[in-house]
């Protein structure tokens, strides 16, 4: 099948190197909307709709492939070859963060640097490790999830994406959460907040920033202090925005300081 049609990718933008942006869970490329414009003078900018998401070809998602995050991080350079775009700045947010990470750990000359936002590679408590949530809180969420889709979904949406005097952007992604399809919604949520990564960080090797939310409560302070820790070599930005969404909450602080970012030789 044509990559083109199977992720639904779309391009933008004249530059010479190529910006790959990968959106979150229960999210699509539309996501990206108040961040791609800014890079595309420089860069040719990638978007597109992880398998399950969006306007993606749901025939092909496939429990067994999408069972790990390492599914998804062929995915990626599936599409950076379709694209012709190597070495890409891959910009992923949340789950796609560590997908990113996977996906330079397979092939890293396809990647130049890495911007990873709100990332973690363990979402539960485990020993001296702060993953944010303890294995009963994970379980709850999965159950509730699986009884009621729709209700998780509105539920879920104002503590991910805090900005409490900004409904909308809630509303937004509830909705889009609403429209992923149930059943892929459940096994990609159980693949992401049971997934443990934490092993995989000090083998990348592609130059790295690690973007931290304020009050973040998916991926609290902790976890991007670790991930920056174990990440041989990598920044590590603090932003003011609050929530795990800043590209959707505060599209000007996070473009400036990915831009700071890769202006640094």
């Amino acid at each position: 099948m044509n990559a083109f049609e199977k992720y639904n990718i779309t391009v933008a933008g004249n530059g010479k190197k190529t910006m790959l942006l990968a959106h979150g869970y229960g999210c699509d490329q539309v996501m990206w909307r108040f961040l791609s414009p800014a890079f595309q003078d420089e860069y040719r900018v990638v978007l597109f709709d992880h398998v399950g998401a969006g306007k993606s070809d749901l025939s092909q998602y496939s429990r067994q492939k999408y069972g790990t995050l390492n599914g998804y991080a062929d995915d990626l350079l599936e599409i950076i070859d379709a694209v012709g775009g190597a070495p890409v700045v891959f910009v992923g947010h949340s789950v796609s963060a560590m997908v990113g990470v996977l996906a330079a750990n397979k092939k890293p000359d396809y990647f130049s640097r890495l911007v990873l936002i709100g990332p973690s590679p363990c979402y539960i408590n485990e020993g001296e490790y702060v993953g944010g949530f303890t294995r009963s809180d994970i379980d709850g969420l999965l159950q509730t999830l699986d009884s009621n889709h729709l209700g998780w979904s509105r539920a879920m949406a104002p503590i991910i994406m805090k900005n409490e005097d900004r409904p909308e952007l809630a509303s937004e992604l509830a909705e889009s959460f609403c429209r992923t399809d149930p059943r892929i919604a459940r096994h990609f949520a159980r693949v992401t907040f049971l997934s443990d990564n934490r092993a995989d960080l000090p083998l990348l090797r592609v130059p790295s920033l690690v973007m931290q939310c304020s009050e973040d409560n998916i991926a609290p302070q902790a976890v991007g202090e670790f991930v920056h820790r174990q990440i041989a070599g990598s920044r590590y930005v603090f932003l003011k925005a609050t929530g795990h969404c800043p590209h959707l909450s505060a599209p000007a602080e996070t473009i400036q300081s990915i831009k700071e970012y890769l202006e640094r030789p």
